[in-house]
């Protein structure tokens, strides 16, 4: 009878001779299977699922940490897009910006609405069932040489939103974030709605002034020297005004109200906070949705 050979092995790779353990799961591993503990080594396996069990670091706001922008990235990326599809085929403004209601004569021209319109006239807008409008509208922009701005509308805005974007996304995380542009695009197309139904209008002004809110709520969350803070709301402020005259004032206010109670739902602390955070935010959703319906309703009566 031979005796039993006393020489251990990698658990891993039989074939090679090892004499040090897992401090974890105590098996042989070789030069290649040891990772640096704190105490010895462990196996890769371990190592793996160690990782796993380590809580991930977040934000104050609750979110993951991000090391790159990629949601503002992607923002803007869709906002360019959408303006290079208007300028190879400018329909696209007409079929897809934030309208209330209007007309769509015979000679395929586009008309305010009026009571009573004749047979050989039809309808478009949200009225006519075209719900996509309160969010399509946030990512177009006026052509080269329309409206009052041209092509420093969507220019101004871009930088805006790279600014603003990349601090906010990086304090809330990317699903945070994303909720927040959204619902804040949302509430300037809702009252936009509410108030000047008849009036096209398309930018992504709301959204940014969403962010413009959620960028002072939390910095007096986070306690920042509100100097500079302050300055910064007073020019998004006075910027509202002045657009009473030459841009979509409504829109503009409504992303800054959405914005505000989306980020203020986001500033509590606790073992519940993810649950108030999303709760708060289906609620809004649910209150912009009623309205919305409410007024079509009364629109189309």
């Amino acid at each position: 009878m031979e005796p039993e050979s006393t020489v251990t092995t990698c658990y891993r790779h039989p074939a090679v001779e090892s004499h040090v353990r897992c401090t974890r799961c105590d098996r042989y591993i070789c030069p290649n299977c040891m990772r640096e503990a704190s105490v010895g080594h462990q196996c890769v396996e371990c190592v793996r699922q160690g990782a796993r069990s380590v809580r991930q670091a977040r934000t104050a706001f609750g979110g993951r940490i991000t090391t790159a922008p990629v949601v503002t990235y992607v923002l803007i990326g869709l906002n360019v897009l959408a303006y290079l599809g208007e300028l190879v085929r400018p329909s696209v403004v007409d079929r897809f910006e934030m309208l209330g209601r209007g007309l769509v004569g015979p000679d395929g021209g586009h008309y305010v609405w009026v009571a009573g319109y004749p047979s050989a006239y039809h309808p478009e807008g949200v009225v006519d069932g075209e719900w996509y409008r309160l969010l399509t509208g946030a990512f177009l922009h006026l052509p080269p040489t329309g409206g009052t701005f041209g092509i420093l509308h969507i220019v101004m805005n871009m930088v805006s939103l790279w600014n603003i974007g990349r601090v906010v996304e990086f304090q809330l995380g990317r699903i945070r974030y994303v909720t927040l542009y959204l619902l804040s695009a949302l509430g300037g197309s809702v009252l936009v709605l509410l108030l000047a139904p008849d009036s096209p209008t398309l930018g992504a002004s709301g959204a940014i002034f969403g962010l413009g809110a959620a960028y002072y709520v939390m910095a007096r969350r986070l306690g920042a020297d509100m100097a500079q803070v302050n300055r910064f709301m007073a020019g998004l402020l006075l910027w509202l005004l002045i657009s009473a005259s030459l841009t979509s004032w409504q829109g503009h206010l409504g992303g800054l109200l959405a914005g505000t109670v989306v980020t203020v739902a986001y500033a509590p602390r606790g073992q519940r906070r993810t649950l108030v955070q999303a709760g708060a935010c289906v609620a809004l959703l649910a209150l912009l949705v009623i309205l919305a319906m409410a007024k079509v309703a009364e629109l189309t009566v």
